[in-house]
């Protein structure tokens, strides 16, 4: 696989971040949508994998498929724009805004909404032969996600809470390393093979990623689970959104520091 060097790569997040934000409302939206309905997709092929073979870790496995797919298409996360599109501020790239990062990140937070509820919709009407029978095992599986997920972080208040948080931050590094796996490469194998060990991590530690939960939490409701609309938002959603942003915004810091000091002229020793 053709390796680039941390200076080309960064290059290559500075420019993507740039493009993301000057891009059309409708380009945004579609390209939203598909990463939604793509990753949803995923998430029910992975819990599908794990009531199979009664085995979490398979599932963790196979899960990076979609992002794979997502990424190698052009599709953007929420995520994913949470690291790259700072960057080009950061770089002071002509144009850029804090106005245009927050729109850029609004408009891919209601593609990807609708992508995974719609995706949600769906495989809730394959799990039930269109609502007309109890939910097979894999939409009992997502219902108990949903609960274990929602309520089990609500029982512990504000360390429940704080625990969500740090979930979503752990998972956005994960993801975010993934983005970047996606342009340490220049050959389709090396993007993949990079993207797909910390997604597999993400997945297979159970870090809560805001995408995902859009597909899990909305199917959960739709099959029955025992929590509302407001417990999802409250006691995942919102906070699992606050927690992958700062997640991805220490990463870009990060990156940037880190590649800076690793390419910077050495300084000659007198």
């Amino acid at each position: 696989m053709s390796y680039l060097v941390p200076s080309e790569f960064v290059t290559k997040m500075v420019d993507a971040g740039e493009s993301k934000i000057f891009m059309s409302t409708k380009d945004t939206l579609i390209r939203a949508y598909m990463a939604g309905a793509i990753l949803a997709l995923a998430a029910a092929f992975a819990v599908s994998i794990t009531v199979q073979t009664g085995s979490p870790i398979f599932g963790a496995i196979l899960f990076p498929v979609g992002f794979s797919m997502l990424y190698l298409l052009g599709f953007d996360l929420l995520t994913g724009v949470f690291v790259l599109t700072p960057l080009a501020w950061l770089d002071k790239r002509p144009g850029v805004t804090i106005g245009g990062i927050l729109r850029n990140w609004g408009l891919v937070f209601i593609g990807n909404f609708l992508g995974a509820l719609t995706v949600a919709v769906m495989m809730s009407i394959v799990f039930t032969f269109g609502f007309s029978t109890e939910p097979n095992a894999v939409g009992q599986k997502i219902a108990g996600i949903g609960v274990a997920r929602t309520l089990g972080y609500a029982q512990y208040g504000a360390a429940g809470m704080l625990t969500l948080f740090i979930r979503g931050m752990l998972c956005n590094w994960m993801v975010s390393t993934g983005v970047v796996g996606a342009m340490i490469s220049t050959s389709v194998s090396g993007k993949v093979i990079a993207m797909w060990m910390p997604i597999m991590l993400f997945f297979g530690m159970t870090f809560e990623h805001s995408v995902v939960n859009m597909f899990l939490f909305p199917s959960g409701l739709i099959m029955g689970g025992k929590f509302s609309i407001m417990d999802y938002f409250i006691w995942n959603e919102i906070p699992t959104v606050l927690g992958n942003l700062i997640g991805g915004i220490a990463f870009t810091g990060l990156t940037l520091y880190s590649t800076h000091i690793r390419t910077a002229p050495k300084r000659p020793i007198k």
